[in-house]
């Protein structure tokens, strides 16, 4: 037999053999210690398994272990089986409504009805509103949908907010859907009530600080890549702080570039923009910025600027106020669907001139018109963006915006508030006058001779 020795060791180096055998013998027991500790390691663990499934012992007196993250399966474990599964939220049936007290109604829309409600739990007072299903013809309607994946993802002091989704089961056929509800935030008005109330308009300050708080809305819902698409003064609220809410997201969407083809029914027909009255199908953000050129005029004469009966007659009055669109000002305008069916005159010189000025708003100051005319620019390019109005010079001059603190307060009719009177004398009913009784004013002067007099003075004439 021969022997494994090193090669560099020589026959005659005894000693060298002697030292290479030991460690070798040596490498060998550590191997044979540690297989036999790992047999006894695994042994231990199987008869702890076995005693823990045969007789359970109380929590104190189990011995400390990782926990399991995964079952076997016929006592082999597969690839990726031992992967940690990590808690996750899990989807479940909505609450009832009748977690919920009505109190009254507030509002009627296209899209749902708004009510006030208390919470039964907490008696915190929010607002119920509750879609209207009967503009789905099957399933659930799209514009309840969107509604709720919008306000859901969004997360904005001037955005209203959305609490909870709530449902009241109808009938038990499964083609009738359930009653839906959303539950948001309540705020005591809206600014179209609160314009009709007024007997004279919002101070410029206060203009000042309610256009800020609507275009810092509107650039967040802009930034999010949101079209509000029906910007108007009733869907905007407004609560004793001062703070102010953008609401009723039932026909916005989110856009994309580039622009997809969209409907043109959407915003109200006083808040809605030229273009979308002549047919354009690929509107963006501007939309939404007419719309609030139209509410910052409303808020300086509390009526709207524009109030057709029609779409011709809405597009009647924009053209008086503002002139008719040429194609020097608006280049695009002779490509959209309806241009042609109103004959307009389009050629350049010709266009009728634009008569907004400060005769019809003595409340504005010249940055401030300039602010108003670029918001109603005819043309969709010349309006500025949200995030270019904000930092505009109208808001950074005298009177500047008023603190939301510092905001007033109204009774809200939302709430069914009324103004708190202050007992006050009545005027004099028509008649004799009343006769002073000699009895009560006997006293009156009583004691005034004991009085001290100072050294008094005279008056010398002459």
């Amino acid at each position: 037999m021969t022997s494994n020795a090193s090669k560099w060791a020589n026959d005659d180096d005894e000693e060298t053999a002697a030292a290479l055998a030991l460690r070798k013998r040596e490498k060998e027991e550590k191997k044979r210690f540690k297989e036999e500790k790992a047999r006894k390691a695994a042994a231990a663990l199987q008869a702890a398994d076995h005693s823990t499934s045969q007789e359970p012992t109380p929590e104190s007196e189990r011995p400390s272990k990782r926990q399991r993250t995964s079952e076997e399966q016929n006592g082999t474990s597969e690839e990726g089986a031992h992967l940690l599964h990590f808690p996750t939220s899990k989807f479940g049936a909505c609450r009832h409504v009748d977690e919920y007290e009505l109190l009254n109604n507030i509002e009627e829309g296209g899209y749902g009805v708004v009510s006030r409600a208390r919470t039964k739990a907490s008696g915190e007072i929010v607002a119920l509103k509750k879609l209207k299903m009967t503009l789905s013809r099957d399933g659930f309607p799209i514009s309840g949908l969107r509604e709720i994946q919008i306000i859901r993802a969004c997360r904005h002091d001037n955005v209203v907010k959305l609490l909870e989704v709530v449902t009241k089961p109808g009938s038990k056929s499964r083609s009738k859907l359930n009653d839906t509800y959303l539950v948001l935030e309540f705020l005591e008005h809206d600014l179209k009530t609160l314009l009709e109330d007024l007997i004279e308009p919002f101070s410029p300050s206060e203009t000042k600080a309610l256009l800020l708080q609507i275009v810092s809305g509107v650039e967040y819902l802009h930034s999010n890549w949101i079209i509000h698409r029906d910007l108007k003064t009733s869907n905007i609220l407004l609560n004793n702080r001062g703070e102010l809410k953008l609401a009723d997201f039932g026909i916005s969407r989110y856009t994309s570039s580039p622009r997809p083809k969209l409907t043109t029914s959407v915003v109200t027909l006083w808040y809605r923009a030229p273009e979308l009255l002549l047919g354009a199908e690929d509107y963006h953000f501007e939309i939404d910025i007419w719309s609030i050129g139209c509410i910052f005029a409303e808020l300086l004469t509390t009526k709207p600027p524009f109030q057709g009966r029609n779409e011709v007659d809405q597009l009647s009055q924009i053209f008086d106020l503002l002139g008719t669109p040429t194609k020097q000002a608006w280049p695009s305008v002779t490509s959209l669907p309806n241009a042609k069916d109103l004959q307009l005159v389009l050629s350049e010189g010709k266009g009728k001139p634009s008569t907004l000025g400060l005769s019809k708003f003595p409340c504005l100051t010249t940055s401030g018109l300039a602010l108003l005319s670029s918001l109603l620019s005819m043309n969709p390019a010349g309006r500025p963006s949200a995030g270019e109005i904000l930092p505009d010079m109208y808001f950074t001059e005298d009177p500047r915006p008023k603190a939301k603190a510092m905001f007033p307060t109204f009774p809200s009719k939302a709430g069914q508030e009324k103004r708190r009177r202050r007992a006050s004398p009545q005027a004099p009913a028509r008649g004799n006058a009343p006769k002073l009784d000699e009895a009560e004013v006997e006293g009156i002067f009583a004691g005034r001779e004991h009085e001290e007099r100072g050294a008094g003075f005279s008056l010398r004439l002459g």
